[in-house]
């Protein structure tokens, strides 16, 4: 798999290459968010597999990058930054990262999240077109097969994770469902760390349906969907 690694800092890069293409990764190395852009544009090339990208670049934010890089690709982004605040989080996933890395990090979590990442690229372009299917939550109308969601008349764009854990806790409406069995089912992975990846993609879904009730939180527990009156 073709990996962009956009990193400033070249000891940082030099070192997390090395591990990449350890793990058969074929790393191709941008040093700002214009040379990013620009590497994604070549269409005789393999496509990149997942982006990787840190916030800190020396001619522009990595959030507005993140934002150019999804109006012209549908590739997945994984913001690695030391920005571990909520809001940052919640921001990076809303301008349309598929997840978001603190450093420091363990680097078997981040090729797992890689993976992760990727696998669900694959199976959404795996599923092709078929009939539409929708399940309808009173104002919610969340379209699985083209991965549409909606609030009334108002479409509501998220990023895949969202949709993937608006979907399965939609699917059994009422049922509490384990932060575990979230983490495994969403993110398929066990790492410990993910656990507040899921608490950010909560609260991102939460503001971005404007149904703050929506998905309740069973302290101890997990989340379950709690289904709004129209």
């Amino acid at each position: 798999m073709r990996l962009l690694l956009v990193e400033d800092d070249d000891h940082v890069a030099a070192a997390l290459s090395a591990v990449l293409a350890r793990h058969g990764f074929k790393v191709v190395h941008a040093r700002s968010g214009e040379e990013a852009l620009r590497a994604l544009l070549p269409a005789d090339q393999e496509p990149f597999g997942v982006v990787l990208l840190d916030l800190g670049l020396p001619d522009q934010d990595g959030y507005e990058v993140c934002g150019k890089i999804r109006k012209r690709s549908a590739t997945p982004v994984i913001m690695v930054t030391a920005r571990a605040d909520v809001r940052s989080r919640i921001h990076g996933l809303n301008l349309g990262a598929d997840d978001y890395v603190v450093k420091p990090y363990d680097t078997g979590e981040l090729l797992a999240r890689i993976h992760a990442v990727a696998r669900r690229r694959t199976a959404g372009e795996d599923t092709g077109a078929t009939p539409a299917a929708a399940l309808l939550l009173g104002p919610v109308r969340i379209e699985l097969p083209t991965r549409r969601v909606s609030v009334g008349d108002q479409e509501i764009q998220l990023t895949r994770k969202e949709f993937d854990l608006l979907a399965l806790l939609a699917q059994r409406p009422g049922v509490v469902f384990r932060r575990e069995q979230i983490i495994s089912e969403v993110w398929r992975t066990s790492w410990e760390g993910t656990g507040r990846t899921l608490e950010v993609h909560v609260a991102s879904l939460r503001s971005k349906l404007r149904l703050p009730a929506l998905i309740e939180t069973v302290r101890g527990v997990g989340y379950r969907l709690v289904t709004p009156s129209r």
